[in-house]
This record gives C-alpha cells, sequence and structure tokens, in this order.
C-alpha cells in the first residue's frame, strides 16, 4: 500500500506525477493500493461550483495517470480543500467491501471545513482498514489544539455495520495530511544547520509529534518510520529554498504518515496473537519526501506499506464466466454466479470496460444483470446468464473487461480477466446534409456547452424532460436549442441509444428585451420560429439569422446552446442598411432562398 500526502496551496498540478506515486521504479508491480490526501486544494467559489459539475483537476490528474497502470477509483472523498482518493488494481475490487467514507469539519469551532479530516474505510480481503486525511491547525503554539481537534474526529466520525464503527475499531489506520507540528526550542539558524549539516536526528527530540506520541493518550500506539529526509515546510514557491519572506518560518515536519494496528483482546497482548483473525503485520518499505516539485510550499511525502494478513477472503461475491473472444455478436453472452449471502438486487448491473479505465463509472456499455431466475440461481447456487445486443458492442478490436456493479454496496462485485472484442466495424456512410458552407455562417461568439456523458451505476433512474436548470426562460437575451434527450434520444447511456436525429429541428426564441423598431419592422413582428405543415414533409419557416439548424452543429450528447441576440441583431440591421433581407431558411434539406430586396416584394 503506498501513501501520499501534499499540501498543495491552492497550486494547479504539476504536469508529471509518476515519480511522486513510485511508478517509475519496479516497485509498482507490487503496489496493490495507493492512498493519496492532498490538503488545501483550491476551494474559492468559482472553483468549487466548477468541480461540483466536473471532476477536479488533480483526482483527473491522478486518474489519468494510474489508469494505464491497471488502478482504479475506489472512493474518494472531498471537505472544501481537503480530497482523499482510494486507488486499488481492478482485480482487487471484487475484494473491497463495505466502502463507507466521512468527514469532519474542526475549523471556526466545527463549522468551516478548510481543518479537519475526512477518511475511507472498507474491507480489505476480510479485514477493516481506514484511511484518515487531515489538515490540523497550524502555528507552534496551537499544538494543545492540535490533539483536540484529533480527538473531536476520532470521535466524530461513525460508520455503518456490526463491525469497526469507529476509526480506532478497524484492524488497521493510515494517519496521514498535514498535521501541522513543528519543531520547539530550537531557534531557525540551528534548525537549518542540522538540516544543512544531515544531522536530522538532533532535531527529532523537538519534533512536537514525537514528544506527543509518548504523552498524549490519544496517540497511543501510532508508529511512524523515521524522519530520514528535510523538513517540508516552508519553501518559497518554485524553488528548494526555505522560507526567505518577512516571517521567516522555521522549517518544520508538518507534512506525516503514520499508522496503527489494533490491539490485541485482553490476555493475548504478551503473545501478540489475535483470535479469529491472526496477526497482522505491517512494514514500511519507503518513507521519503519528493523535493522535486515546487508548486507549493510543502513537499509531498510518500510511504510504501507491506501488509500481510495470515487469512484472507479469496472466492469475490460473484464470479463472471465469459469466452475469451467476442468475434461475432451472437457470443457476448455473460454467465454469472452469485456467492451465498450475496444481496442481489434489480438495479445491479454488469459493464463492459475497455482495460485501463478510470472507475466504476467509465463503462463502454452496460446489461441489467436482470436474470428471469435469479433468485433461483442465488437460491441453488447456478448459473445465471445475460446477453449484450449488437447495438451495444464496440466496433473494432481491443481488450475489454466485464464487471458486475452491485447497487446494493455501490461497489464491483465481481470481474473478469482481459479478453479480446475482435468485430467488424460498420461502413460509416457520409449524409447529402453534411456539408461545410453553413459552418461559416456561425458566429465566432457563439458558446455551445456540452454535458458529459452520463456515467450514472443505475442508468434506468435517469427521468425524461425533468429539468434540474431553474426556469432558463427568465435568462433575458438567450436562445434555447432542444438537448438531445428532446430529440428522441435513448435514456441509456450505451451505444444503442445512439439514433439518427430529426430532419426538423424547431428553436426557441427568447428575446433579450423589446425589440424596438426591429420589432416592429416586417421581419421583427415574425421573431419567433413557426413550424408549418404543406401537406408533405414538415418545414421549419426561420424569420431569424440566428436560426440555423444545421444537424452537423447538434452532437449525440445532451447540449445546450447559448446565443446573445444583440450581436446577431447587429447584424441584421448592417444587411438592412446595405438594402437587402435575409429571406427565409426552411428546413436543413430544403434549398436555400436568394436574397431579395423589400422591393422586389419578398415577405421576410
Amino acid at each position: 500500500i503506498t501513501v501520499v500526502t501534499w499540501n498543495v496551496g491552492t497550486a494547479m498540478p504539476p504536469n508529471d506525477v509518476t515519480s511522486l506515486l513510485h511508478l517509475n521504479t519496479g516497485e509498482t508491480n507490487d503496489v496493490d493500493m495507493i492512498a493519496i490526501g492532498l490538503q488545501e486544494v483550491n476551494s474559492k467559489i468559482n472553483k468549487r461550483l466548477k468541480d461540483a459539475l466536473f471532476t477536479d483537476q488533480w483526482s483527473e490528474l491522478f486518474m489519468d495517470v494510474l489508469s494505464p497502470f491497471h488502478f482504479i477509483l475506489v472512493s474518494t472523498v472531498r471537505m472544501q480543500g481537503v480530497i482523499l482518493l482510494v486507488f486499488a488494481k481492478y482485480y482487487h475490487l471484487p475484494f473491497l467491501q463495505d466502502i463507507q467514507t466521512d468527514c469532519t469539519r474542526t475549523g471556526l469551532g466545527g463549522y468551516w471545513g478548510n481543518k479537519g479530516g475526512v477518511s475511507v474505510r472498507l474491507s480489505i480481503f476480510g479485514h477493516m482498514v481506514c484511511f484518515l486525511n487531515c489538515h490540523l491547525p497550524a502555528h507552534l503554539e496551537k499544538a494543545e489544539q492540535r490533539k483536540e481537534d484529533f480527538a473531536t474526529i476520532l470521535h466524530m466520525q461513525q460508520f455503518e455495520g456490526r463491525v469497526a464503527n469507529g476509526i480506532l475499531d478497524h484492524d488497521l489506520v493510515f494517519w496521514f495530511g498535514d498535521l501541522n507540528f513543528r519543531i520547539e526550542s530550537l531557534d531557525i539558524c540551528f534548525v537549518k544547520y542540522a538540516i544543512d549539516s544531515n544531522v536530522l536526528s538532533q532535531l527529532w527530540e523537538k519534533d512536537q509529534l514525537n514528544i506527543a506520541k509518548s504523552t498524549w493518550p490519544v496517540l497511543r500506539g501510532f508508529q511512524e518510520g523515521p524522519l530520514n529526509f528535510p523538513p517540508t515546510f516552508k519553501f518559497d514557491v518554485g524553488t528548494n529554498k526555505y522560507d526567505s519572506s518577512a516571517k521567516k518560518r522555521k522549517p518544520a515536519w508538518t507534512d506525516r504518515i503514520l499508522w496503527k494496528i489494533k490491539s490485541p483482546s485482553t490476555g493475548l497482548e504478551a503473545s501478540g496473537r489475535r483470535p479469529s483473525r491472526g496477526v497482522l503485520s505491517v512494514s514500511q518499505l519507503c518513507y521519503c519526501s519528493h523535493m522535486e516539485y515546487t508548486v507549493s510550499d510543502h513537499k509531498p511525502v510518500a510511504a510504501i506499506f507491506a501488509v500481510q494478513f495470515t487469512s484472507k477472503v479469496d472466492k469475490p461475491p460473484v464470479e463472471i464466466y465469459v469466452a475469451d473472444e467476442w468475434s461475432r455478436p451472437e457470443q457476448a453472452v455473460v454467465r454469472y454466479k452469485m456467492a451465498v449471502g450475496f444481496h442481489r438486487s434489480s438495479w445491479d448491473w454488469i459493464g463492459l470496460y475497455r482495460v485501463g479505465f478510470r472507475h466504476p463509472k467509465d463503462y463502454v456499455s452496460y446489461v441489467w444483470a436482470r436474470s428471469d431466475d435469479g433468485e433461483r440461481c442465488l437460491e441453488k447456487q447456478l448459473c445465471a446468464q445475460v446477453m449484450f445486443s449488437e447495438e451495444a458492442l464496440p466496433k473494432g478490436n481491443g481488450e475489454y473487461i466485464l464487471a458486475y456493479y452491485s447497487n446494493t454496496s455501490s461497489s464491483i462485485a465481481g470481474v473478469t480477466e482481459p479478453f479480446q472484442i475482435s468485430l467488424p466495424r460498420s461502413e460509416e456512410g457520409s449524409s447529402p446534409t453534411d456539408s461545410s458552407g453553413s459552418s461559416s455562417e456561425e458566429d465566432d461568439s457563439t458558446l455551445v456547452l456540452l454535458a458529459p456523458k452520463s456515467r450514472s451505476p443505475s442508468p434506468g433512474k435517469m427521468k425524461r424532460h425533468r429539468s434540474r436548470s431553474p426556469s432558463l426562460a427568465k435568462f433575458q437575451g438567450l436562445i434555447l436549442r432542444p438537448s438531445s434527450w428532446d430529440r428522441g434520444m435513448s435514456r441509456s447511456p450505451s451505444p444503442q441509444s445512439r439514433r439518427g436525429l430529426p430532419r426538423d429541428i424547431p428553436t426557441i426564441h427568447v428575446p433579450q428585451k423589446e425589440l424596438g423598431q426591429a420589432a416592429n419592422s416586417p421581419e421583427g413582428s415574425s421573431f419567433y420560429q413557426t413550424v408549418q405543415e404543406h401537406g408533405g414533409p414538415r418545414c421549419v419557416s426561420t424569420d431569424s439569422p440566428l436560426a440555423r439548424a444545421d444537424p452537423r452543429n447538434l452532437g449525440l450528447l445532451p447540449a445546450l446552446r447559448l446565443e446573445m441576440i444583440d450581436q446577431a441583431l447587429g447584424r441584421r440591421h448592417e444587411n438592412m442598411d446595405q438594402g437587402y433581407y435575409p429571406c427565409r431558411r426552411m428546413s436543413p434539406t430544403s434549398p436555400p432562398g436568394s436574397r431579395t430586396s423589400p422591393k422586389e416584394g419578398c415577405s421576410p
């Protein structure tokens, strides 16, 4: 298990974090899990709003870097600027169960989350493990406040279930973060001399955390490796030089990683044995800082642990059986067997993932695990069977993985080994309406907002025509074009839901204000677009150059198209001044009309 802590000081992520995660060494092949704790991630209101809609940049970076090494995001929790991410190799996912998260605010008396702790707890091969990332109060004189805040976090965080309700009830606890403990008594000159002379041991006995481990009852049992790396705070940003500002803060080991093994039961302490679970041993293989990262005034710290259990759960909740290769659609049959005691749900599903996927919602397609005889198969330990439709299968060659997602536990309960899909690519004919002529007519200032693909673990719960936005018609000066749902797309995010677009695409115009002379003009009097029937195919009559419904510009994803009317009206008035009016555009497939002046009797 690799554990990383980094106070990023609201900085943007660096381009490369491979050395921080020890991905450029042979150690990566042996690492099964990675826990990353960040503090002081930019949490200003504009960033928080963006991060609420999209994944934050730091999480995206770590997922992008780790996915090629087959690490999948197991769980994440964020409290303002404090983030915790837990990754694991994909083949361990079925053995990581009972995943829960919690957070505790301690800033401003418990009302503000700039300080506090976030945690992810889970069962790893049947053993309860908790990762706790904390950001404690700063400054030398706040040692007692740090102790109180840590005690508050331990007391407040409680988990559901029959075992390990509190943090210290877990078999193994990793505690890390910007703990903000400082070096007492020694002046800054001596501290810097010890660092430059590489006699760091002379600073250890004055380190507040080392002192607290022997005097504070709340820290009893926590262990830490030797501090053989220079203090990680405080540096001038962009350099490896300690604070040169007017404050000249004393260097300190503020960023730490500790662990604690649950104490044996009474009577077994002398023998070192634990009932039923056997001996759990933890060895720290590496504990170091990374001076090469200079985006923050803190240096990141990493530790690698070897955790050994005497027993483990070796049978996944769901076993999935699949052929080695799918070369024909009829081979896309999935058989699965659920273990005794598994809590199945009608919302469980089986996802198809490309090798190198980033998280459980990053699937290519899915099929509901709703076998008609599912209950009987579970009761009699028989294999159930489902099949992917041809439209849901990816075309071409590639390696894929199947995973059973349990809605009850919100985690993956079974995975397969990688297998091959080799299906012929469908011939993609070009549409006669796909011309480049209309693209030049688009205003460069047009803003198109594309919503991301839905990756909901329960795709069937999506509802149509249920807007969550506050009355978009009240925003003046916007033109709303229909979303893909309004154009008849399936709710399913899988490929089979992609259907052709209708040939007639209405547009709703929301006027910015009274249009004055333009509104009173012949073309302004019919400003809103109308839909007419001419006995045959529907024709869309557009009275404004703004209403250009070109199917090339309408993606398959749900889209909201925003255009400001003022700029377009300015172009309209320029056309009027030149002595001609834009004539009506019919449906996208109808021949465009010619420009006719009002003297020729053209009705705009």
